[in-house]
């Protein structure tokens, strides 16, 4: 069981029968009346992020998720296929299930599935990936302003911000928690 002691950013538990994360709190103590703690929670099985207020003395369960290291095969029409490479299992997730990360999943990369009760909530891909820019507009001569910025398709049908000098078929590192260029990666 968790106190509100012991919240921390990225903590896992279970409130209203939902899993949720803290991303972020504040223990508040006012002048008069009881402690009490603001938290902004995501819940792990929706996305949704929500505001609650929790007095002094609530209590939380530990919610009870797994990872499991899977390696992402392919994209079909049943949606995203995993292979764990224990025991060979495959696995399909739909788009909501797989969410954000779809947008970095590349062949043979290795990601970890969350699991909430058997059921698979989510997909933590690395903190950055290495993808090819499939299509961008070309660089004309006189665009060398500092900072100058334009839109690059990479092979995951994801568009990113890069800067002017990028052209198609450079490979790129790309931050997944932001979703920004990093820079160009020599092949």
């Amino acid at each position: 069981m968790y106190q509100l002691g012991d919240f921390k950013k990225g903590l896992k538990l279970l409130y209203e029968g939902s899993p949720y994360t803290v991303l972020d709190f504040q223990h508040v103590k006012p002048g008069k009346g009881n402690q009490f703690t603001r938290a902004k929670l995501r819940n792990l099985i929706t996305g949704q992020n929500r505001e609650f207020t929790f007095k002094q003395g609530e209590k939380f369960e530990e919610a009870d998720i797994s990872t499991v290291e899977m390696q992402f095969l392919y994209k079909d029409d049943n949606g995203f296929n995993f292979m764990n490479q224990s025991n060979y299992e495959q696995i399909s997730l739909n788009e909501d299930e797989v969410g954000d990360a779809k947008n970095y999943l590349t062949e043979n990369l290795d990601c970890v599935i969350m699991m909430f009760n058997g059921k698979s909530i989510g997909v933590d891909v690395p903190n950055s990936v290495t993808l090819k820019v499939t299509k961008t507009d070309p660089n004309f001569a006189g665009n060398t302003v500092t900072g100058a910025q334009k839109p690059a398709e990479l092979e995951t049908g994801y568009t990113v911000k890069v800067p002017m000098h990028i052209s198609e078929g450079d490979m790129l590192k790309v931050d997944t928690r932001t979703g920004e260029y990093v820079e160009r990666v020599n092949k």
